[in-house]
């Protein structure tokens, strides 16, 4: 297990629609691990493989209820909608408003190629848009309401 450099806007890949999975390999085994620590080592919610540099339709979330692993990921319902702030790995240090569907639901499979349905509301929907847009080559700048914002890090009290 390994923590992968998190490719950053400006990079191409981050641009290019990822290839579907047709069989889990070690390699791919590996990339999953590397990913989940990877997105726990840089504090995020969410990480798809093409931010790690591999054209992979794979995507890793964990909004505070264990890491859900989606290969594949594909959207078949959504409804409502929620407005706020939305950050990405690959954007380090900036914030922009964003407004995402409040519910979703997406079919993917599994790690062991498996096939499932998840649905998510609120921040869990927000991920997984989120998520899945980076497979198609989309970053959250270009849906960004009022620009992108540098966020503020609170200074640490000793």
């Amino acid at each position: 297990m390994a923590i992968r450099e998190v490719r950053e806007i400006g990079d191409e890949i981050l641009t290019k629609k990822s290839k579907d999975v047709s069989k889990i390999t070690l390699r791919t085994k590996i990339l999953i691990d590397d990913m989940l620590d990877t997105m726990y080592e840089k504090m995020g919610v969410g990480l798809a493989a093409p931010q790690v540099g591999v054209l992979k339709s794979i995507v890793v979330i964990d909004v505070g209820e264990g890491p859900v692993v989606l290969i594949n990921p594909v959207i078949l319902e959504t409804s409502g909608e929620q407005t706020g702030e939305e950050g990405c790995l690959s954007v380090p240090g900036k914030w922009g408003i964003v407004t995402r569907p409040n519910y979703v639901k997406v079919r993917a499979l599994d790690e062991n190629m498996e096939e499932f349905e998840i649905e998510g509301e609120e921040l869990m929907a927000r991920a997984l848009c989120h998520e899945i847009d980076h497979l198609s080559g989309n970053l959250y700048v270009d849906k960004v309401e009022d620009g992108l914002h540098d966020v503020q890090y609170e200074e640490d009290e000793e």
